[in-house]
């Protein structure tokens, strides 16, 4: 019993000493003014800052003044149909077709960046500001392949508008605003992250698009694109949808692809496009096992045309761009990416894996020839803005060349013709054509509506 009690008040004299020197360290502490936390953590040097939530008002606001409502009023003139006239009384005549979308001021003086395919075929243009006020427009340039067109209207005052951002700096995951006018409901604003940088939707690879999950509906073509601080950093071009709405994602043209192309609307009339001189394709796993080389990625240099700035640094077959001005290269959309914000003549820093060696290589753009398509003996190439203007249409394709010998005769009459339809079916672009030629039975007799370098409407039948 005596060792018991020896042992307890041992326990409890340590104790008393113990409480005793903690409660003297922690009066130190707090006569030096030191916060005294209540539960301290091992591990909360690792703990992670709470986010502030993201503040659109200031963007939403300057954004929606500067984004207007774009109608396209277009007019067909449809035959009279005798049966359709006794049995219903309808009488052939001119029919209106209105078409809408958005656009983006990108200047107090009233231009104005939208999707081509907002104007196309237009007879008239009308741009409706967010304050009601509505002006004719007129059509200073566009672009199919980028989906781009520059408007200008004429205002008493001072118009609010969007500056550029860049959109090379974006990361994925950045908050963007989407604002334009879907479905005819002015001013709407959505929100969303950047799904993707770089993304082609064409069989070409000529596109690079913004990927977003802002919500982009009918109507919101030619809408703006900005980040938290009101940048236009894209124009709203496309949504990729069964139902033709909105599914969880939405692409844009990148803003420094469509400041390029207005300022090339601007200075030369028409946009100017950048080449390496070379051709050849993106290589994958594939590929590479293929040629043995020891990179699965990279473009694969096949021919270097004769001249260029590619061939006097000596680059040849088998050599293999990996980097653009610094930019890795993965794929040929990479590369468009990068010259679709370049002119001919502008200087570009390679880097190329020659044989296992990697060189450095300054070269200057040259200018990228026009698509072209053959058919038939007929040579086809897309109408240019001045084009459009000089023979007064707003479709169509341009004759560039006969081969056939049936049509030499003619030749004359053909070369720099301009050809609006296909069995009576309007074309705007060459791959419009191209397609609707694919579709044609190889039986089936061709009617093609020209019209000729003199203005004179002619039929050729092929």
């Amino acid at each position: 019993m005596k060792k018991f009690f020896t042992t307890f008040f041992t326990c409890l004299l340590t104790a008393g000493i113990t409480l005793i020197g903690y409660t003297y360290y922690l009066d130190k502490r707090a006569a030096a003014g030191e916060s005294i936390p209540l539960l301290e953590s091992s591990s909360s040097s690792h703990q992670v800052p709470t986010a502030s939530p993201v503040d659109f008002t200031s963007a939403a606001e300057n954004t929606v003044n500067a984004v207007v409502h774009v109608k396209n009023l277009s007019y067909i003139t449809t035959r009279s149909n005798p049966l359709l006239e006794f049995f219903y009384g309808y009488k052939g005549g001119t029919q209106t077709q209105v078409g809408t979308g958005s656009g983006v001021i990108i200047s107090e003086d009233g231009y104005i960046v939208t999707n081509n395919h907002v104007i196309a075929n237009a007879s008239e243009l009308e741009i409706t500001l967010n304050n009601n006020q509505t002006y004719k427009a007129r059509l200073i340039g566009s672009e199919k392949q980028m989906d781009l067109a520059l408007l200008k209207i004429d205002a008493p005052e001072k118009l609010p508008f969007l500056t550029f951002g860049d959109s090379d700096a974006i990361q994925l995951g950045e908050w963007v605003l989407a604002v334009g006018n879907p479905y005819n409901l002015t001013s709407t604003v959505t929100a969303g992250i950047i799904s993707a940088k770089a993304r082609n939707l064409s069989e070409t690879g000529i596109q690079s698009f913004i990927q977003t999950d802002a919500a982009v509906n009918p109507g919101n073509s030619g809408g703006a694109l900005v980040n938290v601080k009101g940048e236009l950093i894209g124009i709203n071009t496309m949504i990729s949808s069964n139902t033709g709405s909105y599914v969880g994602y939405a692409f844009a043209v990148p803003s420094n692809v469509t400041k390029k192309i207005v300022e090339d609307f601007l200075e030369f009339g028409n946009v100017q496009q950048g080449a390496l001189g070379v051709s050849g394709f993106e290589l994958n796993a594939n590929s590479a096992k293929q040629l043995n080389l020891a990179t699965n990625q990279g473009f694969y240099i096949q021919e270097v045309v004769q001249g260029s700035d590619a061939a006097k640094v000596q680059l040849k077959k088998g050599d293999i761009i990996t980097a653009i001005n610094g930019r890795t290269i993965t794929s040929f959309v990479d590369i468009k990416n990068i010259l679709n914000t370049k002119r001919p003549g502008d200087r570009v820093q390679l880097t190329i894996n020659s044989n296992n060696n990697i060189q450095q290589k300054e070269i200057r753009l040259i200018a990228a020839q026009a698509p072209t398509f053959a058919f038939n003996g007929i040579e086809f190439e897309d109408l240019t803005a001045e084009e459009q203007a000089k023979y007064k249409v707003n479709y169509g394709v341009k004759i560039t060349a006969i081969t056939n010998t049936k049509f030499m005769p003619y030749r004359g009459e053909l070369v720099d013709a301009i050809l609006l339809a296909i069995n009576g079916q309007k074309i705007n672009s060459i791959d419009e054509a191209k397609t609707l030629f694919s579709q044609i039975n190889e039986n089936q007799r061709i009617k093609l509506d020209i019209l000729s370098p003199k203005g004179e409407l002619i039929k050729v039948y092929l």
